[in-house]
């Protein structure tokens, strides 16, 4: 799940959670977990409020 994120956002830029869920086709709630984990392990961030971009 992780990989599938982190290439969603590489195609696509910034992103919200339930934007990245639809793309996906999986739940949002899992998505938010993922997530979660990606942003402590400072792969991803948010550049604004309720957006995860790559981190650069």
């Amino acid at each position: 799940m992780e990989e599938k994120i982190l290439k969603a956002l590489a195609e696509k830029g910034a992103m919200r959670a339930g934007e990245i869920a639809a793309a996906l086709g999986v739940e949002k709630t899992e998505v938010d977990k993922v997530i979660k984990k990606l942003v402590k392990d400072e792969k991803i961030c948010s550049p604004k409020r309720c957006y995860y971009d790559l981190k650069k």
